[in-house]
């Protein structure tokens, strides 16, 4: 399975989005096997391979219809009107059809919106720097400038470390509601619900609950299917989260 469809775009005419997974690429260990980025130290020929076996053959977007997040671990957004690389920013919104928003992630959450009928779209990447400085709600902010109404969007939040495994220090852990701090007997320092605290946000920021799909998956967890650099020690690939809206021609 090269990616994760979410189900709750399905009422989004023209959406098409998902969240790949480490499976059916051609990458060599450590980068086993659908490695998308770029910026690891991949073999760069296995790296558009990958993507054009998922964009193209397996999404039907041309890899030259792709915008790239440079992600910073900040809250910086783009509006996206054009494919390529834009180094800097965490996240991305368009109202371009025929335009494929991707950020990547191997432990941090992506997080994809959708009002199809304003025909906005947007994409960001959270891990807790990203949570902290509030890129999810500046995110649906953005695209309520341009059309989009909160209580019309669909949201997805992609599998990423669970609370279970999301050890953090007391300083990390202090930057969160204590509501999303958990601690147990035999944890010896605090652990962050990151999920949680991302949808609490899109709550707060006028999205309906009922139409938010979170991923039960954990990245760290399940390292046979997805990449994670926590439990791989940094050395490890990229998955992608993707949201585009199809033209009406189809592309």
């Amino acid at each position: 399975m090269m990616y994760l469809s979410p189900t709750v775009f399905d009422e989004q005419p023209g959406v098409v989005a998902g969240f790949s997974t480490r499976l059916g690429g051609v990458s060599k260990a450590p980068y086993a096997s659908l490695n998308l980025s770029l910026s690891q130290d991949d073999n760069p020929a296995h790296v558009h391979t990958n993507r054009r076996q998922l964009f193209e053959e397996a999404i039907g977007f041309s890899v030259d219809q792709i915008a790239f997040t440079g992600q910073v671990h900040g809250n910086d957004l783009l509006d996206a009107t054009a494919p390529g690389v834009y180094r800097g920013y965490d996240g991305m919104v368009t109202r371009a059809r025929g335009l494929l928003l991707c950020t990547t992630a191997a432990d941090c959450a992506n997080i994809l919106l959708a009002d199809a009928e304003a025909g906005v779209i947007g994409a960001c990447h959270a891990g807790w720097r990203g949570a902290v400085a509030q890129i999810t709600p500046k995110t649906v902010a953005w695209m309520q400038e341009r059309g989009a109404v909160p209580a019309r969007m669909r949201a997805y939040i992609s599998p990423c470390i669970s609370a279970e495994n999301f050890e953090v220090g007391p300083e990390v852990a202090a930057q969160f509601d204590a509501a999303f701090v958990v601690q147990r007997p035999g944890w010896p320092k605090p652990h962050v619900d990151l999920k949680a605290a991302l949808v609490a946000q899109l709550v707060a920021a006028g999205l309906d609950e009922a139409h938010l799909e979170v991923a039960p998956e954990c990245t760290y967890g399940d390292t046979g299917t997805f990449f994670s650099h926590r439990a791989e020690n940094g050395i490890t690939g990229r998955m992608m989260g993707f949201i585009g809206m199809r033209t009406r021609e189809g592309l």
